[in-house]
């Protein structure tokens, strides 16, 4: 039943997007993309109720339902970014809109982009460690912190891997190879002025 339910919540979750920016750039109707983009978290709110739910009808804990948990960390930390990503790759395929950039791949703004990555990931992986440990208490003793081990393993150490790797861009800044030339950390098109940065994490 779980694998249906995070199944379902993936695949409504991308609908759902879908249709928000559809309504917003190709229809035209902002304030409805603007219902439609604040359903998102419900749809992970709704898959961790029924989590919830299947625990204390008597399910046995197992790695699935630490899933589900994640798809609502996951959620808070990076869906404003992917959003943002999905919107502008959207209008400029079918809105005319500007051609996305890139993340910057060298210097202080690479060093930025890696710090926001982190601190997503670190959001993330609070969130999903917190909504795994409700699931303790609210499942009635259907659910054992044991079963859930491996997640509180791995997040913690995704998390703590992102903040080495953030501190190695702030220590180590990565230098573009000789002879290319770089604006705002991108590499700039040969002959033509590169466009202007935006902020795009």
């Amino acid at each position: 039943m779980i694998v249906t339910l995070i199944a379902a919540a993936e695949i409504s979750w991308w609908i759902v997007l879908g249709l928000a920016l559809s309504t917003r750039y190709l229809l035209r109707w902002r304030r409805t993309s603007t219902v439609l983009l604040l359903g998102l978290p419900a749809v992970d709110l709704v898959l961790y109720t029924l989590t919830v739910l299947n625990l204390r009808g008597g399910a046995e804990a197992n790695w699935m339902h630490a899933l589900a948990a994640s798809y609502a960390g996951f959620s808070v930390g990076y869906g404003p970014s992917l959003v943002a990503w999905a919107d502008r790759h959207f209008l400029y395929r079918f809105a005319g809109g500007p051609k996305p950039l890139p993340a910057p791949k060298y210097g202080p703004e690479r060093t930025r982009h890696e710090w926001r990555v982190a601190a997503r990931t670190v959001v993330s992986a609070v969130i999903t460690l917190a909504l795994i440990t409700l699931l303790v208490p609210l499942s009635n003793g259907a659910a054992h912190v044991g079963t859930f081990t491996e997640w509180y393993i791995r997040l913690t150490i995704v998390a703590v891997v992102n903040l080495i790797v953030a501190g190695c861009y702030s220590l180590w800044p990565k230098e573009p190879p000789a002879g290319v030339r770089v604006e705002h950390g991108r590499v700039a098109e040969s002959g033509e002025p590169a466009e202007k940065a935006q902020d795009r994490a």
